[in-house]
């Protein structure tokens, strides 16, 4: 899995990038455009760095992707198998891996095993991947994610489990994923997956696999789970919240326990995603490019979610509907970014991303980096990143400054002949 050592993520959101209804889908819906038409950006993908696609969810479901209906089917919205099966084509002869969400923790209550679970009572085979109590006062009540009704939760002490999930895993995988992210890992006891995991590994040794956590032991969870690494949400709201609150306090310590985390798994990093409001609507564009720095001098591996390279600045809402600001629509084409205003406007940040993730190629062994803090005040930051013990590289370390009243940002490579300034940003 030495690629994943290299992995630079470009997120996107398929349902949204390629403008597929999400709410009151009609009965005869025919999409305009397909997973296939994710193909044009590839180019752009590359351009920006990165070196694998990690998309969203893409099997059939009943809306914005996580009530999943059938696990082996491309969702009607995004195209069929064949879609798939192009856009994996394309991406690995550019050299980008694909990542696929797998949502696993639950299923849509229109899935149709859900459906013949209730029709078919507690004894019935469909009943074994569910928790449902049958005796419940005014019927069958199953166990829910989180308070969505809609969202039925899997059971995941069941042997019928475990199996699908491999299956599903091995499935996709043998039509070319290179890895899974796992949605909402965190709900699921990690024993599961380590049921899950080796037999996957054995047929399919080079993929990456990680959950999504938000908090919790990470280092004991990926050491009972199996996973190769989970999501940073403590480095992510320290990174929103420093700048937006003016404390590097909180980012210095924030970085000391990813160092932590950093000396068992390098875990994987980000600034956005399709679950939070933009970095650029928290703390200002002009400070998400000191978010950027951060997210691109410091271990891990980086996930660039879509739009954020353009400066982006939607909100999510806690409401029905409230992430669909967060997933937009991309235009079909490069070409046509001029007509999209805010794309357009925002191509200086294309600039800051592209400047930023070529300071990274150019130093790899930042994925297994060393941080040390140096300057700190509430306002400023300077800390050194070194190659870890035993790397091959040439003794190089970098120098990131940061200054979050101005704001500005600059990245030194430091070596025995001196510094060469290799980024600097002047809001």
């Amino acid at each position: 899995m030495d690629w994943a050592e290299h992995a630079i993520c470009w997120h996107v959101y398929p349902l949204g990038f390629l403008g597929a209804p999400i709410h009151d889908i009609p009965a005869d819906f025919a999409p305009q455009r397909r997973l296939r038409d994710l193909v044009p950006w590839l180019d752009d993908a590359i351009e920006l760095g990165a070196s694998a696609l990690l998309l969203g969810p893409i099997f059939a479901s009943a809306s914005h992707g996580y009530d999943t209906v059938d696990y082996f089917r491309i969702d009607p919205r995004l195209g069929d198998e064949q879609d798939f099966d192009i856009l994996v084509r394309e991406c690995h002869q550019r050299g980008l891996r694909v990542i696929l969400d797998g949502v696993f923790n639950h299923v849509g209550s229109d899935h149709p095993r859900y459906r013949q679970a209730l029709e078919q009572g507690p004894h019935s085979d469909a009943a074994s991947w569910f928790r449902i109590d049958f005796n419940a006062p005014g019927g069958p009540a199953a166990e829910v994610f989180e308070g969505h009704g809609a969202l039925i939760n899997l059971d995941h002490d069941s042997p019928a489990v475990v199996e699908l999930v491999a299956d599903v895993m091995n499935h996709w995988c043998e039509r070319g994923a290179d890895g899974w992210r796992l949605d909402a890992a965190y709900a699921v006891r990690p024993e599961f997956w380590a049921q899950v995991l080796p037999g996957v590994r054995e047929a399919h040794p080079e993929i990456f696999v990680f959950g999504e956590v938000i908090h919790g032991d990470y280092v004991e969870l990926v050491e009972r789970s199996g996973w190769d690494s989970l999501t940073q949400y403590e480095l992510w709201k320290a990174i929103w919240s420093s700048l937006k609150d003016v404390n590097f306090f909180e980012l210095a310590h924030a970085l000391r326990r990813h160092q932590e985390f950093c000396a068992q798994f390098a875990p994987v990093t980000f600034i956005g995603n399709h679950d939070v409001t933009r970095i650029a609507a928290q703390v200002g564009p002009e400070r998400a490019v000191l978010a950027a720095v951060i997210l691109m001098t410091v271990p891990g591996t980086p996930c660039v979610y879509y739009g954020d390279e353009y400066a982006a600045t939607a909100v999510k809402e806690e409401r029905a509907g409230g992430d669909d600001a967060v997933r937009p629509e991309f235009p079909s084409t490069p070409g046509e970014l001029d007509n999209v205003t805010w794309l357009a406007d925002g191509r200086w940040m294309l600039d800051v991303h592209r400047a930023l993730i070529s300071v990274r190629r150019r130093h790899p062994w930042l994925h297994r980096g060393v941080v040390q803090i140096g300057d700190l005040t509430n306002e400023g930051l300077s800390y050194e990143v070194s190659p870890p013990e035993g790397s091959d590289a040439d003794g190089a370390r970098l120098r990131v400054t940061l200054d979050n009243e101005a704001p500005s940002a600059r990245i030194v490579a430091v070596t025995g002949d001196g510094d060469e300034l290799l980024f600097e940003y002047h809001g």
